[in-house]
């Protein structure tokens, strides 16, 4: 029976990897799913369980300047992407609604498979985040939707890449990578230290801006069915599209009610603050408007600091150092 079983696996492993795009094989990492998957456990392994017994008994490294150069390469990189998904089709020959996989040798397909492929290794470029977490040991940034959106947004895009390297699939893509953009330049200017405080009052903006990322792109994937006819060869990923689409959006907007609806993401005085003047509240004991703002004055200093600490680290106010999808 466990033959039979391992027989089975094996013919369903071959299908798959006999559709794969012929053209995308002599790209790095794209010979076959095993040294991606390698790397990912390796990874897991890492964040997990390696990385945290390895700085159990040491100072968090301080990577200031690695910090800088690694964000704003990312910038670099993800603007090049976004500019070559739209001269390969999106701003060039897409309708945006029903766009076939180009698999043609002409230049703008190549063009095509070549972005595409770059985009999937991005991905794994950006497990170094969750790296950078725990040598700097901000194990509270290490969340479950941080490390489920850094390994499977790598691990899917692979058999993606592999089987439709453009069309309507890679939308998402490209918003992602926009999306990068402007969230590693976020925490570039955070880790460049201080002085750029003043750039950063919208934080809290990072995760609307997620959101509607996610909408767009599970808007555009729900076009699919819709349509009379659509000549999108690989279905299957636009039905993942539209669930990690959906998927990713109610995780976000968890946080947001998390973080700022209820407010645990503020610093932990003004929690204990709140916490005092309602329980004084609910309580029958009345503040006044007096007190009160003799409270928040007496606080502004503090609140002051304690974000100005925050803004120093890369993204560590941002507890899932979200990007992809």
């Amino acid at each position: 029976m466990l033959e039979a079983a391992r027989t089975r696996i094996m013919e369903v492993y071959d299908s798959l990897l006999e559709g794969a795009d012929p053209r995308v094989a002599v790209y790095p990492l794209m010979g076959s799913p095993v040294n991606m998957t390698a790397i990912l456990i390796a990874y897991l392994a890492f964040v997990l369980y390696i990385g945290p017994r390895y700085m159990a008994n040491r100072k968090p490294y301080q990577l200031k300047e690695v910090m800088i150069i690694y964000n704003f390469s990312l910038v670099a990189l993800s603007i090049y992407i976004v500019y070559e998904f739209l001269m390969s089709g999106w701003a060039t020959t897409y309708t945006w609604r029903c766009d076939p996989v180009d698999y043609s040798n002409s230049p703008q397909g190549q063009r095509m498979v070549q972005v595409a492929w770059l985009f999937l290794f991005s991905k794994f470029i950006e497990l170094l985040d969750t790296v950078f977490f725990v040598l700097r040991k901000k194990h509270g940034q290490i969340t479950f939707l941080h490390i489920f959106h850094h390994s499977i947004m790598p691990w899917s895009w692979w058999w993606g890449v592999s089987h439709a390297p453009g069309g309507m699939g890679s939308f998402h893509a490209m918003v992602n990578s926009l999306v990068h953009v402007i969230m590693y330049f976020y925490y570039g200017l955070s880790a460049a230290g201080p002085r750029f405080q003043k750039f950063l009052w919208w934080k809290k903006y990072m995760t609307a801006i997620q959101l509607v990322q996610f909408v767009l792109v599970s808007l555009h994937a729900t076009q699919y069915y819709f349509m009379k006819t659509c000549d999108y060869q690989v279905p299957i990923i636009l039905h993942l599209i539209w669930v990690y689409g959906t998927f990713f959006f109610v995780l976000f907007s968890n946080f947001w009610y998390q973080a700022y609806t209820k407010g645990k993401r503020l610093p932990k005085n003004v929690q204990e603050l709140n916490g005092k003047v309602k329980g004084a509240s609910s309580n029958g004991h009345a503040v006044s408007n007096g007190s009160h703002k003799h409270l928040e004055n007496g606080t502004k200093g503090t609140i002051h600091q304690e974000n100005g600490r925050a803004h120093q680290e890369n993204g560590s106010t941002h507890s899932s150092k979200m990007k992809k999808a």
